[in-house]
């Protein structure tokens, strides 16, 4: 996932505090856009193959990958929502050494992690919910909590909703409030939980920097807001009205199972 939205950002966060970095990826980018400290490994995670081998030479493993939820979930689109977490993941801890205990593995999970509870507030003790994305989280938990078995310290980090520059949520959402189409979402009362690309980033420095740490982690501000007030604060930065609501009937209708995330999200704390 190191070439993704937040592999990007991390990859620098993490070279300016004087590590190097090794992206795997399925096509290397042309000589042209080396950056000091990042190399490239040619491998697809979703298979076994040579670049397992190579997994080992390294200190801190990090598991950013997963094909995006943002769409329609067919069946289809399911079993590849689940493929490209779960087969990528053990792929991964199948490469750790059998004696793993000086490698840090950080593997992503989400705050669906905990299914919807209205205006309840949500920690890491919380248990996991059983619809699709839930189920989806605990799942992909538990295939990285398997590297515990080499003594690889495991920390799960659970995102919130991450927003910045150059794409994730905020890249879909700004241009309709350009045309005058933002606003929220259903009733936008439901609990958006959020974190800053920055404060993502920054989360790693700190666990790598606390080892004492591991398990799941919540990374999320610890301030959720309502979607509403999410659609208010883009609207007076971009200095556009908010008010134009989508419907939740309509947003189901579109976007089917997928809707509800939206529809309902769930109120997420950082309490670790």
């Amino acid at each position: 996932g190191g070439t993704g939205f937040v592999g990007t950002s991390l990859t620098r966060q993490l070279i300016a505090h004087g590590h190097t970095v090794t992206i795997l990826t399925t096509v290397p980018p042309a000589s042209g856009t080396e950056l000091p400290g990042r190399f490239f490994l040619a491998g697809d995670p979703n298979h076994r193959g040579p670049w397992q081998s190579a997994v080992a030479e390294h200190d801190i493993i990090v598991n950013l990958a997963g094909a995006s939820i943002f769409s329609r979930w067919t069946d289809r689109k399911k079993k590849i929502l689940r493929s490209s977490r779960i087969d990528t993941t053990r792929h991964l801890v199948e490469a750790l050494p059998q004696d793993a205990r000086h490698i840090t593995f950080f593997s992503t999970s989400a705050v669906g992690y905990y299914g919807f509870h209205g205006d309840e507030e949500l920690a890491e003790t919380s248990s996991a919910s059983d619809d699709f994305l839930a189920q989806l989280a605990r799942d992909w938990e538990e295939e990285a909590f398997r590297a515990q078995e080499k003594g690889a310290r495991v920390v799960v980090t659970r995102f919130g909703i991450v927003l910045g520059t150059g794409g994730g949520a905020l890249g879909q959402m700004i241009p309709l409030f350009k045309l005058f189409l933002g606003g929220p979402l259903g009733s936008g009362r439901q609990w958006f939980s959020w974190v800053h690309m920055e404060d993502l980033t920054g989360a790693f420095v700190f666990l790598l920097q606390h080892p004492e740490i591991f398990g799941a982690v919540n990374v999320c501000s610890p301030q959720p807001v309502r979607n509403s007030d999410l659609g208010k604060a883009i609207g007076r930065i971009l200095h556009r009205p908010a008010f134009m609501p989508a419907p939740g009937f309509m947003i189901r209708i579109i976007l089917g199972e997928f809707g509800s995330v939206l529809l309902e999200g769930q109120r997420v704390v950082p309490r670790r």
